[in-house]
C-alpha cells in the first residue's frame, strides 16, 4: 500500500477546498469532515487506520477551515457546506470509478453530510457515520462550544502554552498535552507574534452566519426531514456519541435512532463532544468495523 499523503485542491463554487488523500487507489472510498473550529488534522489518527485497511480516504477541509478557502461573503449556511459536500462525493465517486463513498462526519462535518444525503434524490454515499451530532442537540452545549471558539477569535493566544490552556479548560477530561507541536496545526502565527485560529471569523461573526443563521444550521426540523430520507433509503448508518458529551444527550441520540431505526449506535464510554480526540481507539475500532462489515 502507498503510505504517501497527497494534498489536493477540490472546486465548491467559486472557492477550493483542500483535501488529504491517502490509501490505495482502488480502495473502497471514504470521505471525512470535521467539526466546526477545527480542520483535517483532528482526523489524523483515523485517516491513518482507514487507509492502512485499504481505504482510499479523502480528508476534507470545510470552507473557511484549515487550508480551504474562506468565502468572501461569508457565506457558511448549511445550504453552502451540504453543496461543498455533494462536490466532494461526486469527485470522490469518479475517481473511484462510479463507486461511492462512505461519509464520516463530526459535528459540524456531521450536519453537513445529513443534509449532502438527505436532501436530494441524488445518491450521494453508500454508508453514513454521525460522531456526536444529530437533529436535536442541547443548546447549552452548542453555547459552550460558540463560547469557546469566540473567547479568542479576534485577539488571538501569546503562546502555543496559552492555546493549550484553553483547550483544557475546555476539555478538562483530556489530559493536557506536553507536546505542543501539534497544536500549529489548527493554528497560524501572524505578523504580530500571536498564534490565531485558522478558520474564518465570518463563521461566526459574518452576516450569514448571524445567531438566527448558526440555530439553522442546527435546525432539527431540517435535519429530522433528511433523517426520515435516509431512513427511507435504508442508508448504513452508524451514530456515535461521546458519552460525556454536553452537545449531544442520550434523548438526542434515541431521537435519531427513533427516526432511522434501522441506524446502529455506539456510545463511547470516557469521551465527550470530542469523541475522536478522546477515545481514538474505540472510535476507530467501531468505525471499522462497520465500514467492513456493511
Amino acid at each position: 500500500m502507498d503510505d504517501a499523503v497527497t494534498t489536493i485542491r477540490l472546486d465548491a463554487d467559486g472557492l477550493t477546498l483542500a483535501a488529504d488523500v491517502h490509501g490505495p487507489i482502488g480502495g473502497a472510498p471514504v470521505v471525512l469532515f470535521h467539526g466546526g473550529g477545527q480542520t483535517r488534522h483532528s482526523w489524523h489518527h483515523t485517516s491513518q487506520v482507514l487507509a492502512a485497511r485499504g481505504r482510499r480516504v479523502h480528508n476534507v477541509d470545510l470552507r473557511g477551515h484549515g487550508d480551504s478557502d474562506w468565502d468572501a461573503d461569508g457565506d457558511y449556511s448549511l445550504d453552502r457546506f451540504a453543496a461543498d459536500a455533494r462536490r466532494v462525493t461526486t469527485y470522490v465517486r469518479d475517481e473511484a470509478g462510479g463507486r461511492l463513498p462512505a461519509l464520516i462526519g463530526a459535528s459540524l462535518g456531521g450536519i453537513t453530510s445529513l443534509a449532502a444525503i438527505g436532501e436530494t434524490d441524488a445518491d450521494v454515499a453508500n454508508a453514513l457515520v454521525l460522531v456526536d451530532v444529530a437533529p436535536r442537540i442541547e443548546r447549552d452545549g452548542a453555547d459552550r462550544i460558540g463560547s469557546f471558539m469566540s473567547e479568542h477569535m479576534t485577539s488571538g493566544f501569546a503562546d502555543l502554552d496559552a492555546v493549550a490552556d484553553s483547550i483544557a479548560a475546555y476539555n478538562p477530561h483530556r489530559p493536557r498535552p506536553t507536546n505542543l507541536e501539534g497544536l500549529k496545526k489548527n493554528l497560524r502565527l501572524r505578523a504580530d507574534g500571536r498564534w490565531y485560529w485558522h478558520w474564518d471569523p465570518a463563521f461566526i461573526t459574518g452576516r450569514r452566519s448571524s445567531p438566527d443563521e448558526t440555530r439553522s444550521i442546527t435546525d432539527p426540523d431540517r435535519l429530522s426531514n433528511a433523517a426520515l430520507a435516509i431512513a427511507a433509503r435504508r442508508l448504513p448508518t452508524l451514530l456515535v456519541r461521546g458519552r460525556q458529551s454536553d452537545l449531544l444527550s442520550e434523548a438526542g441520540a434515541q431521537h435519531y435512532l427513533d427516526l432511522v431505526p434501522h441506524a446502529e449506535f455506539v456510545d463511547v464510554a470516557g469521551a465527550g463532544h470530542m469523541v475522536a480526540g478522546d477515545r481514538n481507539d474505540l472510535f476507530n475500532d467501531a468505525v471499522v468495523e462497520f465500514l467492513e462489515r456493511v
